[in-house]
């Protein structure tokens, strides 16, 4: 019997496997990669879509405030029917520790805007500029950390020819109190 026949046998087919354990676990991971992005880019787009609803509801009862019996329970509701609580929940658990932060303090902003719509705000007070230019720099931080993570890119502001992500650059309300120093 040539032992160095077998020994080369037996070494050959033990490398042929390994490759093939080796290949098959890395498009695994491969795949498992790509669906936890995948699935993350669906719960960052959830809770994104969800604020804006919710948003878009607050801009209605702050325009139209005496069409709300209670404008307390109706900016608690919208909060309630935009399912932004259910989305900050899957945003808690599926986000990296980055994003799930700009989305928490995404979410505090909007809660301040509700509480001042609540208490009466409307879209030409002061106290809802208060309240909605830090809502929309915070949105923003929320984009520019979901980009980052998920394409390795950032943006900025300039690149909208912007100056501020607040959105107080291009408030006419706000670009008159610097204009005329109230």
């Amino acid at each position: 019997m040539d032992w160095g026949t077998l020994v080369a046998t037996v070494s050959g087919g033990s490398i042929a496997i390994s490759g093939t354990v080796l290949a098959d676990y890395l498009r695994h991971r491969h795949e498992d990669d790509r669906g936890v992005g995948e699935q993350r880019r669906a719960v960052y787009i959830q809770f994104i879509t969800a604020a804006e609803a919710c948003h878009a509801r607050l801009r209605q009862i702050a325009q139209a405030p005496s069409t709300e019996v209670d404008p307390d329970r109706a900016t608690r509701a919208a909060l309630s029917d935009a399912a932004i609580y259910e989305a900050r929940e899957r945003l808690f658990i599926d986000a990296t520790t980055v994003v799930a932060r700009a989305g928490q303090a995404m979410f505090e902003k909007l809660r301040a805007l509700q509480r001042a719509v609540a208490a009466g705000a409307d879209p030409t007070s002061s106290a809802f500029h208060d309240a909605y230019h830090p809502y929309i720099g915070a949105v923003w931080s929320y984009r520019v950390a979901v980009r980052r993570e998920l394409e390795g890119q950032s943006l900025s502001p300039a690149a909208f020819g912007w100056d501020r992500w607040d959105g107080k650059d291009r408030c006419p309300m706000c670009r008159g109190a610097v204009v005329t120093g109230t």
